[in-house]
């Protein structure tokens, strides 16, 4: 899992497997695969960089 920061300052852990797309209009958009649409903070490339982590570290174990 993942953290993100929405618009309003309140950080939110999001499940990485459950995203479909990232988008920058100019506002980071994932959507979900539910449809749900997240506005973050983050850049396309800080979350694709979050999930890289995320996953060295699971299968670092």
């Amino acid at each position: 899992m993942i953290n993100v920061t929405k618009l309003n300052g309140t950080i939110l852990t999001i499940n990485e497997d459950f995203i479909e797309t990232v988008e920058e209009t100019p506002d980071t958009v994932i959507t979900m695969s539910t449809g749900r649409r997240i506005i973050i903070k983050e850049s396309r490339q800080e979350v694709v960089n979050l999930v890289k982590l995320f996953r060295k570290e699971l299968f670092a174990e």
